[in-house]
């Protein structure tokens, strides 16, 4: 059993599909979990189905959805770190690390959870996981904490398969509640298309979340 998982991603929404099965399998063994959240996801584009968000009041609304959604989850420790969405890249890196190397001293992670750099689609994605990676490659080597790494891009080819599959068919309840809680971002009929998928047809979409390690050598 894992002592403390940290995750590090940068949107609200994005523990939802990937990870929030994981995490809730985890939660339910006694795992505690923090979740380092980089941003607000104040520039998405989704304003919700029919709109009820703006520019001035999304950051707000995704903060709720994101407490909604760590809620559902079972995570108590939500750190929002207050950086700028679609900016990641362009962030002070020396900010960006020392930020992330605080939350290292502090928790003594045994596991960490990211995005894969340059396998990630979205440059905030690929640019937290490269934040993550960096930080922790500066620790001696005894002291580094396993990476799993969430990867979607269309060259995943070239790492190779997951070596991690965790089965969260008995936590597809957290998960839906998860996903269902960014309400601003993904409506019911986008999400599932549009006729119910039945019990047998959602674990088969959403019952198995893969993570890649980090090969740090």
């Amino acid at each position: 059993m894992e002592k403390h998982i940290l995750v590090i991603l940068p949107h609200p929404d994005d523990e939802a599909f990937g990870i929030s099965g994981t995490l809730a399998k985890h939660i339910q063994n006694g795992t505690q979990v923090t979740y380092a959240c980089l941003t607000l996801g104040e520039m998405g584009r989704n304003m919700g189905i029919p709109p009820f968000a703006n520019r001035v009041t999304l950051p707000e609304i995704r903060k709720k959805e994101l407490e909604e959604s760590c809620e559902a989850i079972g995570i108590q420790d939500l750190r929002m770190l207050g950086f700028h969405d679609k900016t990641i890249e362009f962030e002070d890196q020396v900010l960006l690390d020392g930020q992330i190397d605080a939350l290292l001293k502090e928790l003594k992670p045994s596991l960490i959870i990211t995005f894969y750099p340059g396998y990630s689609v979205h440059p905030d994605h690929d640019a937290t996981g490269a934040a993550v990676i960096r930080t922790v490659a500066r620790l001696p080597k005894e002291e580094r904490p396993p990476v799993h790494c969430i990867a979607f891009a269309n060259n995943i080819v070239e790492i190779g398969e997951p070596k991690v599959i965790n089965d969260v068919r008995d936590f597809l309840k957290h998960k839906m509640a998860s996903i269902q809680a960014h309400r601003s971002q993904f409506q019911a009929a986008e999400l599932l298309g549009s006729k119910p998928l039945n019990d047998k047809e959602i674990q088969a979409r959403f019952g198995t979340e893969h993570f890649w390690i980090y090969p740090f050598e």
